[in-house]
């Protein structure tokens, strides 16, 4: 016989919201072992996120506000303009999606759109995926292609799939400027213009007004802009115009995902012990020491989740992983994300889970609810759903067993409250982490330094093919980089990639690095 001890245990770590139906249940986190000081430090944490909800500068090498939460509560905004604006592209978003969805918005030539090619990279792009893999359904709108890097093989793959003369493009990009979109951008125009058509009237962009995508869209004739801002980070863009407008394209229900994402807002400003994303951040600096040393394994047991912890590698990684403090000292945090799906991965790493490295913490999405279609038993006496959450429950109860942290969020059903709700828990939860690191969540000189790294080697690519152009005979890649003032292996390493494209007219002679020798023909 079972006493009760279990039931009260999990009713005192469980932490319920009513609308949409969602429950952070840390049973099995370990926080009753934790130090309880540190709901203090959330507390603090808490306040100083009220601070940014009121337009303190989150950013103070660019003077900037980061406002994603005003998304979703517009009257929250520090500003009058801030507010019009927000509630003007919702205006603009429901008059697009409603011409395009009647035939009053359609392809130059006849006939209706029927797919959307999504030219954006990092949160441009994995945001309006994780919805349409999430939330879309076959016929409710348009179908969802994506160019989200710059792989010449990808892109090809992506545009050979897609009918152009009934495709609606939508190029996402503050500036315009990002080398990635901006590829994907130009390797599309060329497909248009192979078929004999011009992107332009078919094309609308997503850009910061003024950009460089702003006035390229004015000077060709697209077919409309769509504000983005300067306070809302990529990594947070997805209950913003870069979100909400595929969403709406895709037939997806995008002020449900406000919604959702609203209401978790509220329950996510409360005291820190019946705070859900204040209690996951604990949980991730009790599991980590402080210090990110243990990885979080997301497993959702359902497919439509599968790009869940894609999304939420960008949001906790790159808002986390910071040398610097914000005072200036070295303090190398992080919190690693990877995983995929229940009940898949029991089949693959949750056998190391159980009985490798104790190097992580699970955190489990349960969906109660499935989405209504015919029940089949797939065992005696239990459905497909049931199995799957037995197969939860299980991996649950085997991790607890060997005394492994897990935490699960419950949802009623998988919609777009709950999606959404679920985002703004973990973006909240990003922030107030950051808070106990005492780093900013808000900014990424990591990525930076690996875009001027590119346009370094791009650089060295340029110079390189001005020395061979001169006709000096073969040379060694040393000798190349001499005349150059370059690393002999950086330029090993791009010369190997000319000679591999037959178009430059680069030839190689030898594979040892230090002998081989190149030459333009």
């Amino acid at each position: 016989m079972h006493d009760d001890d279990s039931l009260d245990h999990y009713a005192r770590w469980r932490v319920p919201l009513a609308s949409p139906a969602l429950e952070l249940d840390l049973a099995d986190a370990g926080l009753d072992r934790g130090d309880p000081s540190l709901l203090a430090r959330l507390d603090r944490a808490i306040a100083a996120m009220a601070d940014l909800e009121a337009g303190a500068i989150a950013n103070p090498d660019e003077g900037r506000q980061v406002g994603h939460y005003w998304l979703r509560a517009p009257n929250l905004s520090p500003e009058t303009g801030i507010s019009e604006a927000i509630q003007a592209s919702w205006a603009q978003i429901d008059a697009l999606s409603a011409d395009v969805a009647s035939g009053a918005v359609a392809p130059p030539g006849g006939g209706r759109y029927r797919d959307l090619l999504l030219i954006g990279i990092g949160g441009s792009a994995l945001g309006p995926q994780l919805l349409a893999d999430a939330l879309a359904r076959p016929g409710a709108g348009l179908r969802l292609h994506v160019l989200d890097n710059i792989d010449p093989d990808g892109i090809d793959r992506v545009l050979a799939a897609i009918d152009l003369a009934h495709a609606l493009v939508l190029v996402i990009s503050k500036s315009g400027s990002t080398v990635e979109t901006q590829g994907g951008m130009l390797a599309a125009e060329a497909a248009f213009a192979r078929a004999g058509r011009s992107m332009a009237p078919q094309t609308i962009a997503i850009t910061c007004a003024g950009s460089r995508l702003d006035q390229r869209a004015a000077a060709e004739g697209w077919l409309a802009t769509v504000p983005m801002w300067e306070w809302v980070g990529g990594r947070t863009s997805v209950t913003a115009t870069v979100g909400l407008l595929p969403a709406a394209l895709l037939g997806i229900d995008w002020r449900g995902l406000l919604a959702g994402a609203a209401a978790m807002d509220a329950a996510t400003r409360a005291p820190a012990r019946e705070n859900p994303a204040a209690l996951l951040a604990w949980l991730w600096y009790e599991a980590g020491a402080g210090h990110g040393r243990r990885d979080m394994v997301v497993l959702p047991y359902r497919d439509a989740l599968c790009l869940l912890s894609r999304y939420l590698q960008q949001l906790v990684m790159e808002s986390l992983g910071k040398r610097l403090d914000r005072q200036g000292a070295e303090v190398w945090q992080g919190l690693s994300v990877f995983g995929n799906k229940g009940s898949t991965d029991q089949h693959a790493y949750v056998q190391q889970l159980r009985d490798g490295l104790d190097n992580f913490f699970a955190l489990f999405v349960r969906v109660l609810a499935d989405a209504g279609g015919p029940r089949v038993e797939v065992s005696p006496g239990a459905s497909a759903g049931e199995c799957l959450d037995g197969f939860y429950l299980g991996t649950r109860a085997a991790l607890r067993e060997r005394g492994r942290r897990s935490g699960t969020i419950v949802l009623q059903r998988l919609d777009a409250e709950s999606l959404g709700a679920i985002i703004a828990l973990f973006e909240r939860a990003v922030g107030l982490y950051a808070e106990l690191l005492d780093v900013n969540a808000y900014h990424q000189p990591g990525v930076e330094a690996g875009k001027l790294a590119a346009r370094g080697v791009l650089d060295l690519q340029r110079k390189l093919l001005a020395i061979l152009e001169e006709g000096h005979g073969p040379m060694t890649a040393r000798a190349l980089a001499s005349a150059v003032d370059a690393d002999p292996l950086d330029a090993w390493h791009t010369l190997r990639r000319l000679a591999a494209d037959p178009t430059r007219g680069v030839r190689q002679r030898g594979d040892e690095p230090r002998g081989a020798t190149f030459e333009i023909e």
